[in-house]
């Protein structure tokens, strides 16, 4: 009866074959999924004895599956215009946190946000890598997950100021003039520093800067002064020297943003030549600050090193964190665990997570995802050869039927 189960497990062998082949073609479009194949070993009983050479007399006893093996290569990358997606171009896997708060290893790039604007799979599981912090990226800390909703850009303080303006030389002594331009404090909020001007002799004017008092002192009336000092020009209207300069500080202001914030410019011979005084009308042509509003994300895309880069209504483009990505010293060894995850193994060795295109890790190509590797033509060529050797294996088994049954018709 060994023969049978000769048969029998050549039987079984094309049947998972077979079971192979359908997982594949069942998972070609699968994103991220790698392509398996099922490798054989024969099985023998052992020596009988020996021939007349004293060669040994072995007989085979079938076939088992000796190991399923992937092909990791590289799937094509396909752009999908999401800002969300993103593949890996070369080695390396994306780091996400399974259900049971366990780290999840995984190809498959078709991330999008929750509604707690948070980097996810299709099944949920929060994509992990290095936060960022006023668009600054702490890598040496923990993974975290990745947030690209519901972010805003931290407002920055205005520290400078400047103008291009010309106060008349037509003014009368004691004549003014104004300029305003507008500031920002450290909370974002935005206020009106006022220059105003007084011609005291040919040549030479006053200013005092000032903002409303309102702004300082909650509930105050009029303005506040905070900084000023004198401008002398010569006959052809050049700003040759200021005295008596006290710096524009502001005091507390009213909203609780932080105090004595130091503003400096536009004053002086060196730091602003664009303050003249000629015969036109007195008034700044611009006015510049360095402050930054707080501003609400609009956009963001993947860098190359795996860095997510945020567009913000105001402000200038911030990091929001950086993908993590890990690498394994043997990734046959890895298991699939569904969902297009793996799970390391002692046969993988553990995880070395790090950043995308260091420590023979890929790049990171944003707005696209990485196709299956599953080639359809070599599947069916597979799906042949399996189909066949299941055909040969069952007709085996009918003609050792066949002939079991003459031996004991013989016996009867």
């Amino acid at each position: 009866m060994g023969s049978f189960s000769i048969a029998l497990s050549g039987l079984t062998a094309a049947s998972g074959q077979l079971q192979s082949v359908s997982n594949n073609l069942a998972n070609i479009g699968t994103d991220g999924y790698k392509d398996e194949n099922l490798t054989f070993s024969d099985l023998f009983a052992g020596a009988s004895g020996t021939n007349g050479s004293g060669d040994p007399v072995q007989t085979g006893s079938g076939v088992d599956t000796a190991s399923t093996t992937s092909n990791f290569t590289e799937g094509n990358l396909n752009p999908t215009g999401l800002d969300s997606n993103m593949a890996i171009s070369g080695n390396g896997f994306f780091v996400v946190q399974g259900a049971n708060g366990q780290p999840d290893y995984t190809r498959a790039g078709d991330f999008t946000a929750n509604s707690s604007g948070q980097l996810t799979t299709p099944g949920g599981e929060l994509v992990l890598g290095y936060p960022a912090v006023n668009g600054v990226v702490n890598t040496a800390g923990t993974l975290q997950p990745l947030q690209v909703g519901s972010v805003t850009s931290p407002a920055v303080a205005t520290s400078k100021i400047g103008f291009t303006t010309n106060v008349s030389s037509s003014t009368p002594i004691l004549g003014t003039a104004t300029d305003n331009t507008p500031i920002i404090d450290s909370l974002g909020a935005q206020h009106t520093l006022t220059i105003n001007y007084t011609k005291t002799a040919t040549n030479t004017w006053t200013y005092s800067a000032t903002i409303p008092t309102a702004d300082v002192t909650l509930g105050g009336t009029g303005n506040t002064v905070v900084g000023g000092g004198t401008l002398n020009f010569n006959g052809s209207g050049a700003l040759t020297s200021t005295t008596g300069v006290t710096p524009i500080v502001i005091p507390t202001f009213a909203d609780g943003a932080t105090a004595a914030q130091a503003i400096s410019g536009p004053f002086g011979t060196a730091a602003a030549p664009t303050i003249t005084q000629t015969n036109v009308a007195s008034g700044a042509s611009t006015s510049t600050q360095n402050g930054l509003l707080s501003g609400t994300l609009s956009s963001f895309s993947v860098q190359s090193d795996g860095t997510i880069l945020g567009t913000f209504s105001q402000g200038p483009n911030l990091a929001l964190g950086q993908v993590a990505v890990a690498s394994f010293s043997n990734t046959q060894g890895l298991v699939s665990v569904g969902g297009n995850n793996y799970q390391p193994t002692n046969a993988s060795g553990a995880a070395v997570v790090g950043l995308a295109n260091t420590g023979g890790r890929g790049t990171i190509a944003g707005g696209k995802v990485e196709q299956s590797n599953v080639d359809i033509a070599t599947e069916f060529s597979k799906l042949i050869v399996a189909q066949q050797a299941y055909s040969s294996n069952a007709k085996s088994i009918t003609t050792l039927q066949a002939i079991s049954q003459a031996t004991l018709a013989m016996i009867q």
